[in-house]
């Protein structure tokens, strides 16, 4: 089985509105593709259901795929661009390098082009495939996902080293990047909760273990016992290799566990820990220990999230190839 790493990644917008009135006209819609592509909906879903069946940890993989592309520049799939000769593209920034499942979109894009060429967008199918791979240990949808998003034709890695927040940020660094892009702190909260699936390389974390002041020593957040177990996984603050489940006895199964660890002091990043250090977030934390409270809301927050700054109506493109612009 391959695994994958998932990071805090976040967004908000009231559907159906532009955020910070920045918006390219028109808005989402549920079943966008109803008259223009009837099968369009159950050909991502088929598809996704296959791969994931066969790779537990690509639910992991396609809903961080989706919040690192809604993070920078909307939700416009500039996240799955190519670099060219004469731009670094957002997929080879270093935030990027471990993401996965493209070829699961890949895959999706061309079995959709079989049936209704240039007409769906490679934004709308990421959307689509984190949900269903979701749904594939429920068998039926977590969360609703409108449609209508079109492609982009930029993509730099300098934006997503300046907007995708790190592992390492602490609470007030996480506020202030996600109300860059209208984040609440309650989305946050909701959003990490992605991290019950998923795995951490040793590196993003490691400084916790061994180096958290700069003098050799262990962050004093995090539960001793579980700081000794993890260096057992992570044996120096070099290892960029080494993954490690961010919801240790839960990690391929998407449920509320992640808030019990972080309650427990094991949340796996620093970003995981400063939840607990804020009064409004560690409450929000508590409540969402309740599973249904947990579902309910994080089907409502990736909804929001899917819908920053999309590029609807005439504004951007349908690629024909998610990873270059039309020519």
């Amino acid at each position: 089985m391959r695994t994958h790493n998932l990071r805090p990644l976040l967004g908000i917008a009231l559907l159906g509105f532009c955020i910070l009135g920045i918006c390219e006209g028109g808005s989402l819609r549920k079943n966008f593709y109803r008259s223009s592509c009837p099968r369009a909906e159950e050909i991502v879903k088929t598809v996704v259901w296959k791969r994931v069946a066969s790779d537990s940890g690509l639910p992991a993989a396609l809903v961080r795929l989706h919040f690192h592309d809604c993070f920078v520049r909307g939700c416009d799939a500039s996240v799955l661009l190519n670099s060219t000769q004469n731009n670094q593209a957002e997929k080879d920034a270093a935030p990027n390098l471990t993401l996965d499942g493209l070829d699961v979109i890949d895959e999706v894009k061309t079995e959709v082009e079989k049936t209704c060429p240039g007409v769906v967008s490679c934004a709308d199918i990421i959307a689509l495939a984190a949900r269903d791979s979701v749904a594939f240990q429920f068998k039926k949808s977590m969360w609703e996902v409108l449609t209508g998003r079109r492609d982009g034709t930029v993509s730099r890695a300098s934006d997503a080293l300046a907007n995708i927040p790190a592992p390492t940020f602490n609470f007030t660094t996480l506020k202030s990047n996600f109300a860059s892009k209208g984040l609440t702190v309650h989305d946050l909260v909701v959003l990490s909760g992605a991290h019950t699936i998923g795995q951490g390389h040793c590196n993003a974390f490691s400084n916790r273990l061994y180096n958290f002041t700069g003098k050799g020593d262990a962050d004093p957040s995090l539960d001793p016992e579980y700081a000794a177990f993890l260096r057992t996984q992570c044996k120096s603050l070099s290892d960029n290799t080494t993954q490690v489940f961010m919801d240790p006895n839960s990690g391929v199964s998407f449920d509320s566990h992640y808030y019990a660890v972080v309650k427990q002091n094991k949340g796996l990043f620093q970003s995981d820990a400063a939840l607990l250090t804020n009064k409004i977030s560690s409450k929000i934390v508590t409540e969402l220990l309740n599973q249904n409270k947990f579902f309910t809301e994080f089907a409502q927050s990736m909804e929001r999230m899917g819908a920053i700054e999309v590029l609807t109506g005439s504004s951007g493109e349908i690629r024909k190839n998610c990873a270059v612009v039309n020519s």
